[in-house]
């Protein structure tokens, strides 16, 4: 069966052309196959298109008609051909955006002013939800993942380390002590965030090869980081953050982060994730090479920040 949009190609040159010949040899095919395709379009629309004599090809009146049809088809096809080859160089187009709410929040939404005026044809939807999105069957181009991530067919970048603090209020500190090793949290009020991928809500991990762990309780869970940390910042318990939620509190001094005899583990890492595709969107890219540029060669919530032991800055 030949194909149906070759045909209204070769008809549309055929047309134009006024000749059989002189469209097989601008298409690059055979006069035979130039009539095999004329020949096919006639039998399935079931008319004339052309009135063909050993000496003259002329367009019947059916044909002018179809041919007015087929040029506009042909044209929006050209467009939209080009129009996806343009999305493949040039940032355009909506991108949609996935990020947990708390990273996407303090550490991407104040990132799009900038990533706007270096690509003004880019319109960016910013889905911000902790749970894990499909890209697929909810229609993401790109999603900010946080932590060690699962086998998939997704290609994913790493943009930044998460690294972890153990913190609370100076209040806090000051009415029930401060703990110098991890067992000793065992002791204290620790709020625990529900949505840990890695261990179990009632288990911190620390040490560096995340081989020593404590159990912990505490008197408020949430699936939030924020609202654990103005938890926190209210004198309420400890929390086990990643630093770009608690960073800003520590340099101002609402949060003290705690020195213990094990250090904190690094949470994975923070991903760019998106589908496998050799040639992905330009506004895809472009993105990623953005936020990737901006979070390199340390990220900006850890630059100059005081690690958990005190020396240097934060510490995986």
């Amino acid at each position: 069966m030949l194909d149906r949009l070759t045909g209204l190609e070769v008809f549309a040159r055929v047309a134009g052309a006024g000749s059989l010949s002189a469209a097989a040899r601008a298409l690059g095919m055979s006069q035979t196959m130039v009539t095999k395709h004329i020949a096919a379009l006639e039998g399935r629309l079931g008319v004339k298109l052309f009135h063909r004599t050993t000496r003259r090809l002329s367009i019947t009146e059916a044909g002018r008609n179809y041919l007015e049809s087929s040029a506009r088809i042909l044209a929006e096809l050209e467009a939209a051909d080009a129009a996806v080859a343009a999305d493949r160089v040039e940032p355009r187009g909506l991108l949609r955006l996935n990020a947990p709410v708390s990273f996407g929040t303090r550490q991407i939404a104040p990132l799009l002013a900038e990533f706007a005026a270096r690509h003004p044809r880019v319109t960016v939807e910013l889905g911000l939800n902790d749970r894990l999105v499909d890209l697929v069957e909810e229609g993401w181009d790109l999603a900010i993942r946080i932590g060690n991530l699962s086998s998939s067919s997704l290609i994913a970048r790493r943009i930044a380390p998460c690294r972890i603090a153990v913190c609370a209020a100076p209040s806090y500190l000051k009415s029930r002590g401060t703990p110098r090793t991890v067992a000793s949290l065992a002791d204290h009020n620790c709020l625990g965030y529900t949505l840990s991928q890695r261990t179990p809500i009632d288990r911190w991990v620390f040490g560096a090869g995340a081989d020593f762990s404590v159990q912990i309780s505490g008197n408020l869970r949430a699936n939030n980081g924020d609202a654990l940390r103005a938890a926190a910042i209210a004198g309420q318990g400890i929390i086990h953050q990643p630093t770009f939620i608690v960073a800003d509190d520590l340099r101002a001094g609402r949060l003290v982060a705690l020195t213990l005899d094990q250090p904190n583990v690094e949470l994975g890492g923070i991903y760019a994730v998106f589908l496998p595709d050799r040639h992905p969107p330009a506004r895809v890219r472009a993105f990623i090479d953005f936020i990737a540029g901006r979070f390199a060669p340390e990220p900006p919530w850890d630059r100059e920040l005081a690690s958990p032991r005190g020396r240097g800055r934060a510490t995986g």
